[in-house]
């Protein structure tokens, strides 16, 4: 692998750190919000007797709304101060958890999950923008992987607690717990976050429907938006039934599953910062692609397996982490690069939107796939979601690299 920066050139000041770890809390909250569904989902078809379409659904839901929201806003997401923007849909975010925490029926969470979709769904790409403003090129593989980190520190911190508290409160106990911590880093970042306007000394005429259209039509973003959706897609497909595989196929107990998620959850905290500073010294695409087929290995493997080990559960947990975490730093280090700075906001929305679209329809499709016959029984065809996997990623791996090539023929010119 060719060697790109010398580490010694791009060290974080201060205030740098700062905005790292009120992204990371922020998308903490934001990522507990999508991910505590994964470990409810047993719960929550088996306490609403719900089908596995209707559960899928669910997921979509917000999925969807999280999608339509971000286009609508993609154009004026370059007119406003980014921490006002992130501010704006940040509360909007925590209301519409409380709305979850409140639900009593399955038609009222799927009013929740919408509500929380169109709010929620935009913070991520707020953040990637932010983050793209405030952090050099040579910087943005390690700070992508701190604030990925929160992915992480969900499953290690969030979904334990969830589940414990789910346990004794019922499930609708985690998400009351995520409006109290979300409204907490909401002040915080009223007090510490800078105003972020350089994109808005960058003249711009373009009105907000003009510029959503002048960022869709360019040819080097729309490969960067394909690239990220299809990232997108296999995750969908096969998560929303992670908890329910784990304790009707393989045996995992209600207790177990949360040292399950724990575990994962460490495993990805370690990796994380390994393979930031990998992508920020060797090249993105070749340990984006290393990733990629560990990912279809273990994918293949992880949905044929039936009753094993609990220990065998865990290792396959750690294996896959390991191929999830390991695509993701370096996929979205180079993806953030595409756009030019008066872009930027825009181009995150939209690829942000294209994202949780591509995670709805997965989700759909697989609740459409996977079968489970009674509440108690195994899920059948989960194995078809990993081959349908396996084919997404080979065509991942070839977008990612058009990706790359597109970054590497702009700095050939710009060292001209």
């Amino acid at each position: 692998m060719d060697k790109i920066v010398k580490p010694e050139k791009s060290k974080f000041t201060s205030y740098q750190v700062i905005i790292i770890i009120l992204l990371a809390l922020t998308l903490f909250t934001v990522m507990l919000d999508f991910m505590v569904m994964n470990p409810l989902g047993d719960m929550l078809m088996k306490s609403m007797e719900l089908t596995t379409s209707q559960f899928g659904f669910a997921v979509s839901a917000y999925a969807f709304s999280a999608g339509i929201s971000g286009l609508l806003t993609a154009g004026f997401a370059d007119k406003f101060d980014r921490k006002k923007l992130l501010l704006f849909f940040y509360i909007g975010f925590i209301g519409g958890t409380l709305f979850c925490g409140l639900a009593n029926n399955y038609h009222l969470l799927i009013a929740a999950r919408i509500i929380t979709g169109l709010f929620g769904g935009v913070i991520g790409s707020i953040s990637m923008a932010i983050m793209a403003d405030i952090f050099s090129p040579e910087q943005r593989g390690r700070a992508t992987a701190y604030m990925q980190m929160a992915f992480g520190a969900s499953q290690v911190l969030g979904i334990p607690i969830s589940i414990y508290i789910a346990n004794h409160w019922g499930w609708q106990s985690p998400f009351l717990m995520i409006v109290a911590l979300a409204f907490i880093v909401w002040i915080i970042i009223i007090l510490k976050l800078q105003p972020i306007t350089q994109h808005l000394e960058i003249k711009n005429d373009k009105n907000a429907i003009t510029h959503l259209w002048h960022t869709l039509r360019l040819r080097e973003y729309r490969i960067g938006f394909l690239s990220t959706a299809l990232m997108s897609l296999g995750g969908f497909m096969m998560m929303p039934w992670g908890a329910s595989f784990a304790v009707n196929n393989l045996g995992v107990s209600n207790e177990q599953l949360s040292l399950l998620f724990m575990v994962g959850g460490v495993s990805s905290l370690i990796i994380m910062p390994l393979v930031g500073k990998l992508s920020d010294r060797f090249d993105k695409f070749t340990i984006f692609t290393i990733a990629a087929i560990w990912m279809m290995v273990v994918v293949v493997v992880y949905t044929n397996l039936s009753h094993i080990p609990f220990w065998f559960v865990v290792l396959m947990n750690i294996l896959m982490m390991i191929g999830i975490m390991s695509r993701m730093v370096p996929a979205q280090a180079l993806t953030v690069a595409l756009p030019q700075m008066q872009d930027r906001g825009a181009f995150m929305s939209i690829n942000s939107s294209l994202q949780q679209i591509a995670g709805g329809i997965a989700a759909a499709i697989g609740g459409m796939i996977v079968v489970q016959k009674t509440k108690t029984s195994p899920l059948e065809h989960y194995n078809t979601l990993g081959y349908v996997i396996v084919v997404i990623i080979i065509v991942n791996i070839i977008m990612v690299y058009r990706v790359s090539q597109v970054i590497k023929a702009r700095q050939q010119i710009q060292k001209l």
